[in-house]
């Protein structure tokens, strides 16, 4: 075989590996999330009572050796299996772009700065076992996403390899790094949220209910090395509220972003693009909603994680993709 066919062989060999990738980290962050939130008592017999019950119970000092329940077994052993084959997946594609000549040297970039971060999880999550910080679960968040977005971009670098960047477009680049920056930030709330118990700690709609008038008081609840506390018998964070309703005012900043982020790429051409951002908008919104109004079901918040990370996913490519070419007469 000629040297052009060989390249191309690697070439779609590394678009396949890295879409693959794709769907394994999407997959491993809907585990993760799973393994997260029947941690923290969602989806539980006696809820709302359950919810929090392990960390209550630890603070008051006293034994916590509930086993886990088969699916969580179940789940857990999904979670560790998937992640080893997205650690082989990784390793391949690292060969494919430096085995042979000629490097993929942008490739192989992305590829490394990939095994880095999967590196980075593995041993954030065997340090930290146990501990119940939300910054822990924030930085597991982040670089969880982290990886499917660098998953991404890898697809995204074989498929447009050798495109020419046009000098017109760029508005589109900038609402879509823009809105990388405010989805970031959102996610990370989002883990704030979670990770401080803070689901119940706001029953009203729009704002936070009776029970938490004056949110803004607590908003050292916003510091993620700062541990949660529980009243004795409560099941709800009181100073949750104040991360709870800074989330709810980062989704509205990113509605004010992503709207016209959409708009922009339906009138550039990615039309397509445009009406899954608007699809993904629209049942995140309603996702959100439903979990404040209906007592944060678990199926909610497991399709509210998985949202977030094919949204990412489409900010992803506005923001790095090439603008379409202009045409000319």
């Amino acid at each position: 075989m000629n040297p052009t066919g060989r390249l191309e062989r690697r070439y779609t060999l590394l678009k396949r590996l890295a879409t693959l990738c794709v769907v394994l980290v999407l997959a491993i962050a809907s585990l993760s999330a799973f393994i997260r939130l029947t941690n923290a008592g969602l989806g539980c017999a006696d809820w709302p009572q359950c919810y929090g019950a392990k960390l209550r119970q630890a603070q008051q000092g006293l034994e916590t050796k509930a086993a886990d329940s088969p699916v969580v077994v179940t789940v857990r052993m999904m979670h560790r299996v998937t992640a080893v084959a997205a650690l082989i997946l990784i390793l391949a594609m690292l060969l494919v772009c430096f085995a042979e000549q000629p490097l993929l040297r942008r490739e192989g970039r992305t590829a490394m700065a990939l095994l880095a971060l999967a590196l980075f999880l593995a041993v954030l999550g065997r340090w930290s076992s146990g501990v119940r910080l939300p910054a822990v679960a924030i930085g597991n968040l982040l670089a969880g996403f982290a990886l499917l977005a660098l998953s991404w971009r890898l697809r995204q670098q074989v498929v447009e390899r050798g495109a020419s960047v046009p000098s017109e477009g760029g508005s589109l680049r900038v609402w879509a790094g823009l809105g990388l920056a405010v989805l970031l930030c959102q996610i990370a709330l989002g883990g704030l949220v979670s990770a401080a118990y803070a689901g119940l700690s706001c029953t009203g709609f729009p704002d936070c209910g009776a029970s938490s008038p004056q949110w803004w008081s607590s908003l050292e609840a916003l510091n993620p090395w700062h541990e949660p506390q529980f009243l004795a018998q409560t099941t709800a964070n009181p100073a949750g509220a104040a991360p709870h309703m800074v989330h709810r005012i980062g989704a509205l900043a990113l509605l004010l972003v992503l709207l016209p982020l959409g708009l922009s790429a339906f009138s550039s051409g990615r039309r397509r693009v445009a009406i899954v951002l608007f699809s993904l908008l629209f049942s995140e919104t309603v996702l959100g909603v439903l979990m404040v109004t209906s007592g944060l079901p678990l199926w909610a918040e497991l399709g509210h994680n998985l949202g977030a990370g094919l949204l990412l996913v489409v900010v992803v490519s506005l923001a790095t993709r090439p603008p379409l070419p202009t045409l000319t007469k």
